[in-house]
């Protein structure tokens, strides 16, 4: 890859994360190889982290995830109580943001992303479903928010890659009248 600046040019080669610069330019190739460090980190399902937080929290510190952690003042009078599950499901809606986003790129890697998430939406289903900490709110909400990740993935995807696809009619002819 060639990066351009203004007194030199540099010749940047990316090899297994590691970026080099044959002259000059080293902020070019040093802004090279945090984009390319975070290219590996693309293809892996954000929601996977609030599902191991969920698990660590349930089974290895054994959690309530109901108990209040504290409150918010309403201009009511009243105080909206906050617990360690509304602030996992909060984290876990800006995750999913980060996700969509995600999904709007057209590569080998946003395939493997899809199938990962899919695979979670599977285990997150399967273990709601089989084990008794699981069967929470808390958890019905990460598992909806796994599916809305996978259906919006697949959906943003498919319309992406039908924009960069054209189509011609049937009264296009090829050149020359044939």
């Amino acid at each position: 890859k060639r990066c351009r600046n203004f007194k030199s040019a540099a010749l940047v080669s990316d090899v297994g994360g590691f970026v080099a610069a044959v002259s000059g330019n080293w902020h070019m190739a040093v802004q090279a190889r945090r984009t390319g460090t975070i290219m590996y980190l693309i293809a892996f399902p954000l929601l996977l982290i609030p599902f191991a937080l969920y698990n660590m929290m349930a089974f290895l510190l054994n959690v309530d995830f109901h108990q209040r952690l504290f409150g918010v003042p309403l201009l009511s009078g009243h105080s909206m109580d906050v617990s360690m599950g509304d602030m996992l499901v909060v984290f876990a809606v800006l995750l999913l943001y980060v996700e969509i986003l995600k999904s709007t790129r057209l590569s080998s890697k946003a395939i493997v992303d899809h199938v990962l998430s899919t695979v979670l939406f599977v285990g997150m289903v399967i273990e709601f479903v089989t084990v008794q900490r699981a069967a929470t709110s808390t958890f019905l909400i990460l598992a909806s928010l796994s599916f809305v990740d996978v259906i919006g993935g697949f959906t943003v995807t498919i319309r992406t890659a039908q924009r960069d696809v054209s189509y011609e009619g049937p009264d296009a002819r090829a050149p020359g009248g044939v």
